[in-house]
């Protein structure tokens, strides 16, 4: 059964004329003639009454008819909600992002998007690395935000934003008071570490193989906000991209004298994927407004 043939139907139906369908339909007559007979084959009973050319639907072709209708109208909103939702002007941008980005950085992008864009929507998904790296692999969203450790050969990669990482202590802490530390003198201290799936330990074990130096955690966070409280508390010292989520009374960050020490976040997306054209524009405005950053620091 094809979509032609259910289109023919209904025009057949509303007409009760052959050739004025065939006319207005712009095909032949026996043309029409045939698709309806194949209709009717299908569907194993007739659907019309047939007097000559005129025709009338029967009990069969009135049962039939609505639900084609009710059928049609449906396809017909699907296509226009399609049509609407990836439109560049118009459309939705599925984004899943870290838990931590969506204190700062996460509201000020959508804003300042919106501002030029006032009708693109935005779905948004949060959580911890493997929750936005299931959404983008089963498509709920259409790219994410996170730390470039999790990207993957099949995936492209856009810097948004590189944060500084300082060491994290609280303020009676005897460091307190440094203008900046080398990772050297946290030999010793309680260290607050985090747990496999937070965003930033990748990033922050490479860091630390780097300077050859490591530190044995003597607590495990499940998120970054865990190990800011852990510190605020007294219960040890960290290292942490200074974000908005993470400011919180009675820490004090100090700068790493070890150079190298940032965190990268950016956008990832599939290579091989589809994107509507509102995700691939924003994906352009993302880009545009980077290099645009860069050239200002340049």
């Amino acid at each position: 059964m094809e979509l032609t043939q259910l289109e023919y139907f209904l025009t057949v139906a509303r007409l009760e004329h052959m050739t004025s369908a065939a006319k207005e339909l712009r095909i032949t007559q026996p043309a029409l003639s045939h698709a309806i007979t194949k209709l009717e084959s299908e569907l194993g009973v007739p659907l019309f009454e047939r007097k000559g050319r005129n025709v009338r639907l029967n009990r069969y072709g009135v049962m039939f008819s609505s639900r084609v209708e009710e059928a049609l109208r449906n396809i017909g909103n699907g296509v226009r909600e399609i049509e609407e939702s990836s439109n560049a002007e118009s459309g939705v941008v599925h984004i899943s992002y870290l838990n931590i980005l969506g204190v700062d950085l996460i509201p000020s992008l959508i804003r300042d998007y919106q501002a030029d864009h006032p009708k693109v929507r935005f779905e948004l998904y949060q959580g911890n690395h493997g929750d936005i790296d299931e959404a983008l692999d089963n498509g709920t969203s259409d790219m994410l935000i996170t730390s470039r450790e999790t990207t993957a050969e099949d995936k492209d990669w856009l810097v948004i934003r590189r944060l500084p990482i300082y060491i994290v202590v609280s303020a009676a802490h005897r460091f307190a008071s440094r203008p900046s530390l080398s990772l050297f003198e946290l030999s010793g201290e309680p260290f607050v570490g985090l747990k496999t799936n937070c965003g930033l330990r990748d990033t922050i074990s490479s860091l630390f193989q780097n300077t050859n130096f490591e530190l044995a955690p003597t607590y495990y966070a499940e998120d970054l906000i865990t190990v800011a409280g852990f510190i605020k508390a007294g219960l040890g010292v960290s290292v942490l991209p200074q974000t908005l989520g993470l400011m919180l009374d009675g820490l004090v960050w100090i700068p790493i004298e070890e150079q190298g020490w940032e965190w990268e976040v950016g956008l990832q997306w599939h290579k091989n994927r589809y994107l509507s054209p509102a995700s691939r524009r924003f994906l352009v405005y993302v880009q545009e407004t980077r290099e645009a950053a860069d050239s200002v620091l340049n």
